[in-house]
């Protein structure tokens, strides 16, 4: 028994030396992320010194609208889309339990009786009560390299949670935006549509006693037409975002205590576009869940080929079992009954009709995906960083040209309604000018919208979400995983 137990320590030790030698060294891809961010007029706003980053302001002092707030912790708690990815965590660790038990021992109780006749007539009997045990030894890291990839898709997992969850204050945010511009547009389609049909009674009776034409009834009328086709467009674009909205929370939209803020108000923190500095490109690679997830997946990639190139060499395995053994089963525990065995074993397939060989090229393949998924996921983020500063470099811009135009359309209506009541103009101009106002001020708003979704973007981009507040420590990606009870 020594020296069983002594070879049985010096294969172990070789296991553990040899474990991973099959394995291919990992080597992030190269030249995935660019080395600036892009330059130009789109991104004059320069970063402020000494900001916090994005990553590390939480979503609480970023959306410090008070209604916003409450709606983002309720979708955190009630979203079914990060309740699959927790679920998807507990999955992959349960995975990687039951591949790490694969490289332990198993034991178990075994008990056997038979009875049979030999050729001569003569009746035979057997009966076995002991312990039995069997190992693969892992000498060539087959079951290693399975446990590392197991593990890789396990933070692979967590990150992927990490990041459902830091895309879902995104969302949150993104479409509680939108019921409010949706909100403010049929706002003024309201007035506009109000404005249309007291300008229509006023042509109609005009109309009537014969003082203007067919023409301007006409055009009348179908301004209240329009307004009331925007009108319904608007209310139906306000119930879907608030639909969508309530999707994301997982429940009923609660109801209001204040009156929502207008967007021109909002106190969101990337409204003060240099609070959100950009840092440098290779910052993203640690910042990004997305990214880490990507790269664990191709280190997962890494160590299924270790696993498929270990198949090549033999399997070598140990049986054993002790116990007792009588012709007798009355006499199966009494002295002298004692049995032991120990069997070990070496397979080594001499012709698969190269499945072994498909099986590796299938690995390496894989782990080729697994690098342009990588270098895709990485290219994808970078895009959306420099769409986010794109945004912050040129919305204040935009913004401040149609609050002008607004004010130009206004002035513009003003004065076509003063000719056409003096005679020297037509209603065609008057209702021109309605129209233009209108586009005016809905495109205002929308371009509001956009600024601040861009900006939540960007604030998404660079990681920020995961915090609640600022100056916490961060909680790991897979917290608050749960195994399944028995």
């Amino acid at each position: 028994m020594k020296r069983l137990v002594s070879a049985v320590s010096i294969v172990s030790l070789a296991a553990l030396a040899s474990g991973c030698a099959l394995q291919p060294a990992y080597e992030r891809p190269a030249d995935a992320a660019p080395a600036a961010w892009p330059a130009g007029p789109a991104y004059a706003v320069p970063d402020a010194p000494g900001t916090t980053p994005a990553a590390d302001t939480g979503w609480q002092d970023f959306l410090a609208d008070a209604r916003l707030r409450q709606l983002v912790g309720i979708a955190l708690a009630n979203n079914q889309d990060l309740q699959v990815a927790l679920l998807r965590v507990s999955q992959a660790r349960t995975a990687l339990q039951l591949q790490r038990s694969a490289a332990l021992p198993q034991v178990g109780v075994e008990a056997s009786g038979t009875r049979g006749r030999s050729a001569g007539g003569a009746t035979t009997r057997s009966n076995f009560a002991g312990l039995a045990a069997s190992w693969e030894i892992d000498l060539f890291g087959r079951l290693q390299s399975l446990t590392d990839a197991a593990r890789e898709q396990y933070l692979a997992s967590a990150h992927g949670r990490q990041a459902a969850h830091i895309l879902l204050v995104a969302q949150v945010a993104e479409q509680y935006l939108a019921m409010l511009a949706y909100g403010e547009q049929l706002a003024v389609t309201d007035e506009t549509l109000a404005a249309a049909r007291e300008s229509y009674r006023i042509v109609k009776l005009q109309f009537d006693t014969g003082t203007v034409s067919e023409l301007d009834e006409t055009l009348a009328r179908g301004n209240v037409e329009q307004a009331a086709a925007n009108h319904a467009a608007q209310q139906r674009l306000r119930a879907q975002a608030e639909n969508a909205l309530v999707l994301l929370l997982g429940q009923p939209l609660p109801p209001a205590t204040a009156p929502d803020t207008p967007l021109d108000r909002q106190p969101i923190l990337a409204a003060q576009f240099p609070a959100i500095p950009a840092g440098l490109p290779s910052e993203l690679l640690l910042r990004r869940p997305d990214v880490q997830q990507a790269e664990a997946l191709l280190r997962a990639e890494y160590a299924n080929i270790g696993a498929a190139r270990a198949a090549f060499f033999p399997n070598i395995g140990l049986t054993a079992s002790a116990g007792t053994a009588s012709a007798a089963l009355g006499q199966l525990f009494e002295a002298g009954t004692g049995v032991w065995s120990f069997a070990p074993s070496v397979l080594l397939p001499l012709f698969d009709g190269g499945a072994r060989q498909a099986s590796l090229d299938s690995a390496r393949i894989a782990r080729d995906i697994a690098v342009a998924q990588y270098r895709r996921t990485v290219q994808a983020a970078f895009r959306e960083v420099a769409d986010g500063l794109a945004a912050r470099g040129t919305y204040d811009t935009e913004l401040a040209a149609r609050q002008r135009d607004v004010a130009a359309q206004q002035r513009r209506l003003e004065l076509a309604e003063l000719l056409y009541s003096s005679g020297t103009g037509d209603y065609l101009g008057v209702l021109t000018a309605k129209t233009d106002l209108y586009n005016a001020r809905v495109s205002l708003i929308a371009a509001r919208q956009n600024q601040l979704a861009a900006l939540v973007g960007l604030y998404r981009a660079l990681g920020g979400g995961w915090l609640e507040n600022s100056g916490d420590t961060p909680a790991q990606a897979d917290n608050g995983v749960a195994v399944p009870a028995s």
